[in-house]
């Protein structure tokens, strides 16, 4: 059976909802199809993806107005042939035509003839400028570079207010952060001597009670040591200090941090790691942090990605050395993995896949962009997969996938100074 014709498509530039909507009754009830665009940047984007067979372009649009529209539809070598109209109550004919323009349709439109004047141009009408196009063509040039230096203009001071915008976004969140630090430190140090009966013996209830506490002072503080790290790191007021450490040895200590959560979990850990040592040289206390913050990422999707009839949750760990003089670790889980399109954005602060109120998983989303700043502070970097594809230990995993690599050696400028 063969295909049905491709209906003829006319795209109408207009940023009126009114004169859109009687445009599109009139062309529809001649058979036409008609796509609509609100603004010039619109209209070019439109254009450039369907291929119109004809454009009406109304000259007084917002972003880039009917002349500018034209000019660039008709450098394109697709629409080279394509019929452009202008339909406008404001606007001069000639220089329309003089522009690009095939035609040249005065508001109001006729509603009796003005499917027909569209269709006119349809089957190979054109109109021609009746005098010379120098002048005109200058004017309107000018006009054009008035209205792109205006342009440039916003786009500057919509620029500096941006860099304004973020410099005191990162201010007040170091120094809220510094606030919220203060009164924690006396809470989680006393909270400490109570849970270990520095202060006195303590009931069953009352130390379970407590242990609960701990565990949430605990993790705010955790919280707030990576917004202070994330916030330092973006303004390049955090220090690294740096020592002899053996990588390998790190990530254990990582592991073994979690370990009792993983079991509580139910979570396998499948682990690959070579032979020790792997001698390193860099902030081996920041680096232990970010090991963390990956395992607790990937043990938090693991064991409740994957449904109550799903296979066992995992967690998988590689370390290698890599000929480039890199530590490479390697983390897979068997949760649901990162959706394709969010995969370059999960390493930007305060970014989370599900950011709604009522999201399965927890987090402000900070612990993966203080890995990246970590790994790159080192020496290295760090790279996501949508699912992770390698095995570890002969065992499959099908959630997210993290490579980080480190440097043996953290890089010169980061060791005389300031991150």
């Amino acid at each position: 059976m063969a295909d049905s014709p491709r209906p003829t498509t006319v795209l109408h530039i207009e940023d009126d909802p009114a004169n859109r909507l009687l445009v599109r009754k009139l062309l529809a009830a001649d058979g036409l199809n008609v796509v609509d665009a609100e603004n010039g940047l619109d209209g070019v984007r439109r254009a450039l993806e369907i291929r119109p067979d004809l454009v009406l372009i109304d000259l007084n649009i917002p972003d880039l107005d009917g002349f500018e529209v034209t000019l660039r539809l008709r450098s394109d070598p697709m629409l080279a042939s394509t019929p452009l109209v202008a339909i406008t109550a404001e606007g001069d004919r000639d220089t329309s035509l003089a522009v690009g323009c095939d035609g040249f349709i005065q508001k109001p439109i006729q509603a009796r003839r003005f499917a027909q004047e569209v269709r006119g141009y349809l089957e190979g009408k054109r109109e021609r400028p009746t005098k010379p196009a120098d002048q005109r063509l200058r004017a309107q040039s000018e006009k054009m570079v008035r209205h792109l230096e205006e342009k440039v203009s916003e786009l500057v001071a919509a620029n500096e207010k941006l860099r304004e915008a973020d410099k005191l976004r990162r201010e007040f969140y170091r120094n809220i952060s510094h606030e919220l630090a203060t009164p924690l430190t006396p809470i989680v140090g006393y909270l400490s001597m109570l849970v270990n009966g520095e202060l006195g013996e303590l009931t069953k209830p009352q130390a379970k009670a407590l242990r609960s506490v701990d565990d949430c002072a605990k993790r705010l503080r955790n919280l707030i040591d990576n917004l202070l790290d994330v916030t330092g790191l973006e303004t390049g007021k955090i220090r690294f200090f740096h020592k002899d450490y053996d990588f390998l040895d790190t990530v254990r200590r990582a592991i073994a941090q979690l370990a009792d959560k993983m079991a509580d979990a139910g979570v396998e850990l499948v682990e690959d790691l070579p032979r020790g040592p792997l001698p390193g040289h860099g902030d081996v206390d920041r680096l232990g942090r970010a090991i963390q913050q990956l395992l607790d990422n990937a043990l938090k999707f693991a064991s409740g990605g994957n449904g109550k009839n799903a296979a066992p949750a995992k967690v998988g760990v590689r370390v290698r050395a890599l000929p480039s003089g890199h530590y490479e670790l390697y983390i897979a889980d068997s949760g649901p993995g990162v959706p394709e399109g969010q995969i370059d954005k999960i390493f930007e602060p305060f970014f989370q896949v599900d950011g709604s109120a009522t999201r399965q998983f927890g987090g402000v989303g900070l612990g993966l962009a203080l890995v990246r700043k970590i790994a790159q502070a080192l020496g290295g970097d760090v790279r996501a997969l949508p699912h992770a594809v390698e095995p570890i230990a002969g065992t499959s995993f099908g959630g997210a996938g993290f490579y980080v690599t480190i440097g043996v050696r953290a890089p010169q400028e980061v060791l005389q100074g300031q991150a």
